[in-house]
């Protein structure tokens, strides 16, 4: 019964939104924010796996003349991996800097302590990164490091600073189509070495970008082509992308 009241409520709603749709002046500004959900076969970031399931990302984000801000909730179908991320950046011309608050609670959430911010004890990761990308140029370098938060190492229980730095070039073909190749490295002893080892090529990502046509529709869709040489795994990703600045 509450499900067809909440149905017939979004009805009521979108029909009155249609009827007031002339009342609405025709200039009117664009909205700064939008939302968008990418699937993914496999969860993978910097070469490294998370969960062992097909993944769902959901994103909020927020941009106005070169300022962004994000809520993303990463989610694995099988309940392998949970995420909530958050975080904010500035850009200008062909420099971007941001920090990122990484956040993995339990499948369900009931043990976890979203506001325990103790450094010692807290479950959220504090990121620093920024990221050159010259316009006319089709390459960028990102460099980040954890400043903050549960990267421990694991001996004296003291920040690690885990570092990563990537460099890539990507080729723009025609009709939407992008390819895309990426190195990545840890540049101490980290989190992406396990926090055993120092310098070493962790990442090595081919990406080739395009899009399904429906009509006058495009859904956005990519593969990826992952070597992680540190820990001697490939793998092979789909992903398929949703936006509302689509519509």
């Amino acid at each position: 019964m509450k499900r067809l009241a909440s149905l017939l409520l979004v009805m009521l709603t979108l029909s009155t939104a249609l009827h007031a749709d002339d009342s609405i002046p025709s200039k009117l500004k664009n909205s700064p924010l939008s939302i968008s959900l990418e699937l993914t076969t496999k969860y993978m970031w910097r070469a490294i796996e998370y969960g062992d399931a097909p993944t769902s990302f959901a994103i909020i984000n927020y941009e106005h003349k070169g300022f962004s801000a994000y809520a993303e909730g990463v989610y694995a179908f099988n309940g392998s991996h949970s995420e909530v991320d958050l975080g904010v950046a500035y850009n200008y011309k062909w420099l971007t800097v941001g920090v990122n608050d990484y956040y993995y609670p339990s499948s369900v959430g009931e043990k976890d302590h979203y506001f325990k911010l103790s450094s010692r004890k807290t479950g959220h990761y504090l990121e620093g990164a920024v990221t050159l990308a010259p316009e006319k140029i089709p390459l960028w370098l990102t460099l980040s490091t954890y400043f903050w938060g549960a990267d421990k190492k694991p001996i004296n229980d003291k920040n690690a600073y885990s570092s990563y730095a990537e460099i890539g070039y990507s080729y723009s073909f025609n009709d939407y189509n992008v390819a895309s190749l990426a190195v990545g490295a840890a540049l101490n002893k980290g989190f992406y070495t396990d926090y055993e080892h120092g310098f070493n090529v962790v990442n090595i990502t081919a990406k080739y970008a395009t899009s399904f046509k429906f009509g006058k529709f495009r859904l956005p869709v990519s593969a990826s082509y992952i070597l992680n040489p540190y820990r001697n795994k490939s793998y092979v990703t789909l992903s398929i992308y949703f936006n509302s600045k689509q519509l």
